[in-house]
């Protein structure tokens, strides 16, 4: 349940991003003091985070559930709403963003509905 993001730099995604939060631009996400991302409408805010891995050619969004079981629509709703997000302010600094349908290694899961 990874999210992936194709670019030829994705230090300067990663910060368009944060600074669009910062900006007020984008106001369903926020970070904290680690670069992990929370999406922050009530239902969901704190739920689960994203945790950014740059790579060459490629910034990886990683998702760490919460306490709570991790739901499929707890995890829906952070890739798809995070790639909107992304389309939305930063689409011309990335040339494709997919989510992985299942953890990868780097996934934390707690606790997994069936």
């Amino acid at each position: 349940m990874a999210i992936n993001f194709d670019t030829d730099n994705p230090t300067k995604l990663l910060s368009a991003f944060k600074k669009a939060i910062d900006d007020k631009k984008i106001v369903t996400w926020s970070y904290d003091k680690d670069g992990y991302f929370t999406h922050t409408p009530e239902q969901w805010r704190y739920k689960a985070w994203l945790r950014p891995t740059i790579y060459t050619g490629r910034l990886t969004m990683n998702f760490l559930g919460g306490q709570d079981v991790t739901t499929k629509p707890l995890y829906a709703v952070y890739h798809g709403r995070f790639i909107e997000s992304m389309l939305t302010h930063c689409d011309e600094l990335f040339n494709a963003g997919a989510a992985t349908a299942l953890p990868t290694n780097s996934d934390v899961i707690t606790k997994r509905a069936a």
